[in-house]
């Protein structure tokens, strides 16, 4: 029993030498001769291109192109490659992986909901999203004082790294002459919350056509921003109508 098992052993040794050896002939007859023998090159460079002409570039050149990750450049082109590795003018074997990186452009960050905050916390949460507390315009409100109620972009607008946010502060209750905010370039819908917000009332809507403006934005206001009226007081808005609207009412 125990010869059978020690020629078994030995068969499979034996087996395994001559799978090894020829692994070594081929190594040494077929893989390394063909590899040492097969064309060198330069390495084109792709950096600044954008990837489907980077990827054709390397194509071109017998390498293979290789997306290896994205990231976000202020400097360089969405899209463009940032990065390659190898790098530009280094030789190496046709076939070669070529890995690039893409830039992602300048960071995209979404507008935070503010209303409801303190202007410290609204500054905080802007940092943090690499943002900035943009102008911050304070009036009479119904809403406790401090307290942010306006914000110059929606929630959720996309903005560039570094833009900033306006934002609208109340002032509380102040009894007493009222300053009249400015609403110029806001909606009709805005300008007359704004106006609620200030203890005052939307007075006479006058309609003017307009080719270039959105129906409903305020062109004009009386009084205007900064003068002083009594709480209730009325302020007149001057608010665009579309022109096709305009021709429709002709007919």
């Amino acid at each position: 029993m125990k010869s059978i098992i020690h020629k078994s052993f030995l068969k499979k040794i034996f087996i395994a030498a001559l799978l090894f050896a020829g692994f070594i002939w081929l190594m040494n007859s077929v893989i390394m001769p063909w590899y040492v023998s097969s064309p060198e090159l330069h390495v084109p460079n792709v950096v600044g291109l954008s990837e489907p002409q980077a990827f054709q570039t390397l194509r071109d050149s017998d390498l293979v192109p290789i997306i290896s990750d994205t990231t976000f450049d202020q400097k360089v082109p969405r899209g463009a490659v940032i990065l390659q590795r190898p790098e530009a003018n280094e030789i190496v074997k046709i076939k070669r992986r070529v890995y690039l990186f893409i830039s992602g452009g300048i960071p995209i960050k979404p507008v935070p909901e503010l209303n409801g905050k303190s202007v410290r916390d609204a500054r905080f949460t802007l940092e943090r999203l690499g943002l900035e507390l943009g102008k911050i315009t304070r009036v009479p409100s119904e809403n406790p004082k401090g307290m942010i109620f306006g914000q110059q972009y929606a929630t959720g607008t996309p903005l560039q790294n570094g833009d900033s946010v306006g934002v609208t502060v109340s002032l509380g209750k102040i009894y007493g002459l009222v300053t009249v905010p400015n609403l110029i370039g806001k909606s009709l819908t805005e300008a007359t919350k704004i106006i609620a917000d200030s203890s005052l009332k939307v007075g006479k809507i006058n309609y003017q056509r307009s080719f270039s403006l959105l129906p409903n934005t305020v062109l004009d206001q009386y009084p205007s921003e900064g003068n002083k009226v009594n709480p209730g007081g009325t302020v007149d808005l001057f608010v665009t109508k579309s022109a096709e609207s305009s021709k429709d009412n002709q007919n």
